[in-house]
């Protein structure tokens, strides 16, 4: 029979396996010195930017990241660290971190993954600058838009200026 600990750290390291396969993304993160209301409320910006915080021991974390293929952030797991997993879009999660690691020094953020790229904490920075999704499908529907209405702008141009020389022509004849 399996001692607890053990069952523990094994259903530990397959819920970490599990949210590794359906993330889109996910971010380790620090936060030795924060307080338990201030990971409450961390974990409440990430939900409702469609991410979560797990926090497993190191060496469950690292073994579990191992063996899912995640070799090269293995390293920066020293000390107090949680795991982001993002289901949604990752800038809305990575606003919240950023947002959250201003507002609490203690939040430090260590290093992400996303499509295959090790993110360091420079890039999770730049990420979190990146407009959301709805105004990037706006700006994309006006690029695209703006090929028509200069073509429908310049043909109405023309078409004017004809009228107007109809209407020249036709004030010189009735004078």
């Amino acid at each position: 029979m399996k001692k607890i600990g053990l069952i523990v750290k094994e259903a530990s390291e397959n819920r970490i396996k599990n949210n590794l396969k359906n993330a889109s993304a996910f971010f380790i993160v620090k936060y030795s010195g924060l307080s338990s209301p201030d990971i409450s409320a961390l974990r409440q910006q990430l939900k409702v930017s469609g991410a979560n915080l797990f926090v497993a021991k190191n060496s469950v974390a690292r073994r579990a990241l191992k063996d899912s293929g995640f070799d090269t952030v293995v390293k920066t797991i020293e000390g107090p660290c949680g795991l982001i997993f993002v289901s949604e879009e990752p800038i809305a999660a990575s606003k919240a971190l950023c947002t959250f690691s201003k507002e609490h020094e203690q939040l430090k953020l260590e290093a992400g993954f996303l499509e295959d790229k090790v993110l360091g904490q420079k890039d999770i920075e730049a990420l979190a600058t990146i407009p959301p999704m709805e105004v990037l499908r706006h700006q994309l529907v006006v690029l695209l838009n703006s090929p028509i209405s200069g073509l429908a702008v310049t043909l109405n141009r023309v078409l004017a200026k004809f009228v107007y020389c109809l209407d020249q022509i036709r004030q010189k004849k009735t004078s």
